[in-house]
């Protein structure tokens, strides 16, 4: 028992502390992979937990009832003007097979939805609100991805509506394709004579479809929506995840539906309600642990000496802080690129979660200034002080006097006296630093 438990701490204590002081740098290919895997999932298991991803799955199937017609209404337009509205109907049908009353009741408000649109003066209003509906449901799904990739600044407008109204155009395009497919598959393939030869393979094809699909959708959901830059490895390894679960819980959902007879005599027709919010709700959650998993994935290294990096101390913070700006100012005095975050941390081997506190300090005291590339939501930065000024004693007085001081002075004459002494002394330390640039050291 006692050799269990001392395992068990032993666990703990590597998956809590070691595991995030070793660097890829030192380990074999198959321990890089091992290593990555467990943290993507420790990083995911907290990120679930710190972001309350369980709290914005109920506020985003909230939004979702507010914008579920106004979305279906695009999505069916977009469907007669290819001419398979049939399809986007039959599609719905099957995802709610458990709810027949469901769908048609959907699809009428929504016939009705289009129909006050096509008269009179409403027209120009009911788009407006129609549009409004989708964009503010949008923009809530892409205010919590970009709280969980830490991203501050949001798309501007007209990015926004080109962006998300490119995803609602895709989705009755892929499910076109794959009800044709179906369709083509049990009315042709099916009679000729490679179906008999072939015919397990295909058979397998047809089942594998749906996840391929999920895959796809997925993947582009995490490619597009968060307004940073996710590599495409990183929002496949979420989009496999997420859109197996997705249509493993559809499938155990589906199934769960028809066994619910005793559930639908309490109900009644009511039934259909609750059971939609609740798969709304987890069809919410697994999407937003699908985005915690494509952000560990692609942040593994920032968590690299996480709790050094929190316990570190003043002076060696100071050290970095002095390294990070020369790096920038020799590369900006060599007519060098912009560098970025990644690269700084890359090239010097330095936890990128450190670098990036430092950068955003640096910014902020404005010794640096960020340059945004919208194109590749890329960050990089540039001084925004004269390289010839910028001395030693500046960056550091402008780190140290950034924020609110001096409040305290004038309410009583020994903190005064104290605070002017106080930064005599200063002054007298800072003489040598004063005139040692920072491109010189």
């Amino acid at each position: 028992m006692s050799k269990l438990i001392e395992f068990f701490t032993q666990l703990y204590t590597f998956i809590r502390y070691d595991i995030w002081r070793i660097t890829e740098n030192e380990l074999t290919r198959t321990r890089k992979i091992t290593y990555r895997f467990a943290k993507i999932i420790v990083l995911s298991i907290r990120g679930y937990i710190d972001d309350k991803l369980g709290i914005r799955a109920s506020a985003l199937t909230y939004s979702i009832l507010f914008a579920i017609i106004p979305l279906v209404a695009i999505i069916v337009s977009i469907a007669k003007g290819f001419g398979v509205e049939k399809l986007i109907e039959s599609s719905l049908q099957n995802t709610f097979i458990g709810q027949a009353n469901l769908v048609p009741t959907v699809m009428n408000f929504v016939e009705k939805y289009l129909e006050t649109m096509q008269g009179g003066l409403f027209i120009g209003i009911g788009i407006a609100i129609l549009l409004w509906s989708v964009m503010s449901f949008f923009m809530q799904v892409e205010n919590t991805f970009n709280s969980i990739w830490q991203v501050k600044k949001s798309r501007s407008p007209v990015n926004q509506f080109t962006t998300y109204f490119s995803i609602i155009l895709i989705i009755p395009i892929l499910i076109a394709l794959s009800s044709g497919f179906s369709i083509y598959f049990n009315s042709t393939i099916s009679q000729t004579h490679i179906y008999h030869v072939f015919s397990p393979v295909l058979k397998f094809g047809v089942k594998f479809l749906p996840y391929f699909i999920n895959w796809v959708i997925f993947t582009i959901i995490y490619i597009i929506i968060p307004n940073t830059r996710v590599r495409f490895k990183n929002a496949l390894i979420a989009g496999i995840s997420a859109g197996t679960a997705f249509q493993i819980f559809q499938t155990l959902y589906i199934n769960g539906q028809i066994n619910l007879s005793r559930y639908n005599a309490v109900y009644g027709s009511f039934a259909a309600i609750p059971l939609l919010l609740l798969w709304l709700q987890i069809s919410c959650l697994i999407v937003l642990l699908g985005a915690e998993i494509s952000y560990a994935s692609q942040n593994t290294q920032n968590f690299e000496y996480e709790i050094d990096s929190k316990n570190i101390s003043q002076r060696y913070k100071n050290f970095l802080t002095l390294f990070i700006t020369h790096i920038i100012v020799k590369n900006f005095e060599n007519q060098g690129p912009p560098l970025s975050s990644d690269q700084i941390a890359a090239n010097y081997k330095l936890p990128i979660r450190l670098v990036n506190q430092i950068l955003t300090k640096l910014v902020e005291t404005k010794v640096l200034i960020e340059v945004f590339y919208e194109s590749k939501r890329i960050k990089t930065f540039q001084p925004a002080i004269d390289i010839n000024q910028l001395t030693v004693s500046v960056l550091f007085d402008k780190l140290e006097s950034y924020g609110s001081e001096g409040f305290l002075t004038n309410k009583n004459e020994l903190l005064d006296a104290f605070w002017y002494k106080t930064l005599e002394i200063k002054q007298k330390s800072e003489d040598m630093a004063d005139k040692i640039l920072i491109k010189d050291i």
